[in-house]
């Protein structure tokens, strides 16, 4: 378990706890000698933290120089190694860990779970890999390499398949192993769930009682606002893990702990489950705040008076809060282990299948919104590379890119032709011009409404509302107006893209509908303000089609400008500075799916 697991449905990486500490925070640093410490009407006693430490400045020095800060390692770190396979004629595949959206064609883009072979790592932070028949660029740090490299790998959860293993791995295990001893490992693992729920409850109450009720009573040093961007929902989730762990305690026989019947609890909570999609999407604002806010001595002085003062082990209260993220992401693990042991006989066992497929659900979703909110940003900094663009932010209604491509659009009247680049999102598709000199420049022409249209297929032939001969094409047809727009792709298998592009993008409107994922106008106009400051010093120059036609038939075009930022956890694709994509912006081809 302790190893890296990525699932089918959703890539995580995933360890369980060390008892109550939470997972990579368990080393213990910067221990002293505090003799007393108070907080009395909400004032912090200084004098408690000076006695046998010297001054606030040394005291200060101290804790900075050894606080800890834990964050995916990334690739890269073996290099050397993988160097030596690949000059020594072997494939080297990677397994992506997230998904890479890019808008810039010298970058790979890839989903969560696709398979890429390694072509070049020479560069510790960008790698150089090929899937199928594209290639490109991509950050070391969104892959891990696969445990064997000579026959596909399945990871531990997909060994499971209704309740047994596969034969190859565990069929000694199966027929060997006494039906004692398979009742003693599934004991271990309901032992597991139930000790480290508690733990992770103590967790939650004492930053709960030990840092929010604290900071609630130095108004003088904490906004609501802040206390609300620190802290996120975790009260709300508090709440629901102390209903969740009595379900639990409630299940747990104390006296034959296999017997236990605690699937049904997991299935009865999945729903509530999802108000951690709210707080993992929020962490890394945490995080910042609480990195500005520790720059000024008297909040350090303030976190630690805190954590002693409610007894809690020596972690940063960033370590504490990286804990209900670790929590949501170890369910499925700690599911697939209880199934594993469950006989297929036993009264639990659908429900642990059941209950392993829910949470599967709530952690892909969790991920899915979490990739949807990052994705925000880059769609606020296209739109700001778009020349003489009228009318609202593509925000205001859409967040997702489905598919983009190039297309000929026939006109009422006279059955015009035009060339132009379509750009499509959910609710909307966005029609643009290409510069006639600097191809990589697109210029706002106009946007169809996708809510009301409907997409027809039409066959090769003569159509009879433009009276012209068309091929590859199709339509979008507007019921209520009769507004109809005519489409030709140059090929017969970019049309069916296409089309089933416009399925996705309804596909994909109904589910944000069912799962009531939107986005906050604070969000909107925070991504338009972050593109607006990075857009104002102007485009870069362009780069002249000849030199781009040599860069793409080189094997490894110019090394991508931007290094990817690890995060402190590792449940959607880490945040990264953005490119400059709007050079080539012509070959959108990571977004074709």
């Amino acid at each position: 378990i302790t190893s890296a697991v990525a699932f089918d449905i959703l890539p995580l990486k995933l360890h369980p706890f060390s008892q109550s500490t939470p997972t990579g925070l368990d080393c213990v640093g910067w221990k002293r000698r505090i003799s007393s410490l108070v907080i009395t009407d909400g004032a912090l006693d200084k004098t408690a933290l000076t006695d046998d430490v010297g001054s606030e400045e040394d005291l200060y020095e101290d804790f900075r120089s050894s606080n800890h800060r834990y964050g995916h390692p990334g690739g890269g770190g073996e290099q050397l190694a993988i160097n030596e396979l690949i000059s020594d004629g072997s494939v080297v595949y990677a397994e992506a860990l997230w998904d890479h959206v890019t808008m810039d064609d010298q970058e790979l883009g890839f989903k969560a779970g696709d398979v890429i072979e390694v072509m070049d790592a020479t560069n510790k932070e960008w790698w150089w890999g090929r899937i199928l028949d594209s290639e490109g660029w991509f950050p070391a740090s969104f892959v891990r390499l696969r445990v064997n490299q000579d026959e596909p790998m399945e990871d531990y959860p997909l060994k499971v398949e209704g309740g047994k293993e596969d034969d190859s791995s565990s069929g000694t295990r199966r027929f060997g192993m006494g039906q004692t001893t398979k009742d003693q490992m599934r004991t271990n693992v309901i032992n597991e769930i139930i000790s480290t729920e508690r733990d992770y409850i103590k967790h939650l109450k004492d930053i709960c009682e030990g840092y929010i009720k604290q900071c609630r009573k130095r108004a003088d040093m904490f906004t609501e606002e802040q206390l609300k961007t620190i802290f996120g929902n975790i009260e709300d989730i508090y709440r629901c893990q102390k209903k969740f762990v009595k379900a639990l305690e409630k299940k747990f026989n104390k006296d034959h702990p296999h017997l236990s019947e605690v699937g049904s609890c997991f299935l009865e909570y999945q729903t509530e489950f999802q108000i951690y999609s709210e707080y993992c999407n929020n962490h890394p604002n945490a995080c910042m705040e609480l990195s500005r806010l520790t720059k000024v001595n008297k909040y350090v002085y303030f976190f630690e008076a805190c954590r002693l003062l409610q007894k809690m082990i020596d972690i940063s209260l960033d370590g504490f809060l990286l804990t209900p993220v670790q929590k949501i992401c170890k369910y499925p693990l700690q599911l697939a282990e209880l199934l594993k042991y469950t006989n297929p006989q036993h009264r639990d066992f659908k429900d642990v299948e059941a209950a392993l497929n829910a949470m599967k659900n709530v952690a892909r979703l969790i991920n899915e919104r979490k990739r949807r909110l990052e994705n925000i940003d880059k769609i606020a900094q296209w739109q700001s590379s778009i020349e003489d663009w009228e009318g609202e932010d593509v925000l205001v209604r859409s967040s997702e890119l489905i598919y983009s491509g190039e297309l000929t659009k026939i006109s009422h009247p006279q059955a015009k032709s035009q060339q132009r680049m379509f750009f499509l999102f959910d609710h909307q598709l966005v029609c643009c011009k290409k510069d006639l000199l600097r191809r990589d420049i697109l210029y706002y022409k106009s946007r169809i409404n996708m809510d009301d249209m409907e997409m027809l297929d039409i066959e090769d032939g003569k159509d009879k509302d433009f009276n012209i001969s068309v091929k590859n094409a199709f339509k979008l047809h507007c019921q209520d107006t009769e507004e109809v727009h005519l489409f030709c792709a140059k090929k017969p298998e970019q049309k069916q893209r296409w089309l089933k592009a416009f399925e996705n993008e309804r596909r994909q409107v109904q589910l944000d509908q069912e799962t009531g994922f939107s986005i906050t106008e604070v969000q909107k106009k925070q991504a338009m303000l972050n593109a607006s400051k990075q857009h104002h010093t102007g485009k870069p120059k362009a780069v002249t089609r000849p030199y781009y036609d040599f860069l793409m038939r080189q094997k490894h075009p110019t090394l991508p400008t931007t290094l990817p930022q690890q995060q402190v956890f590792m449940l959607a694709e880490p945040k990264r500075k953005p490119s400059n994509f709007w050079q080539n912006i012509s070959r959108l081809t990571p977004f074709r799916k």
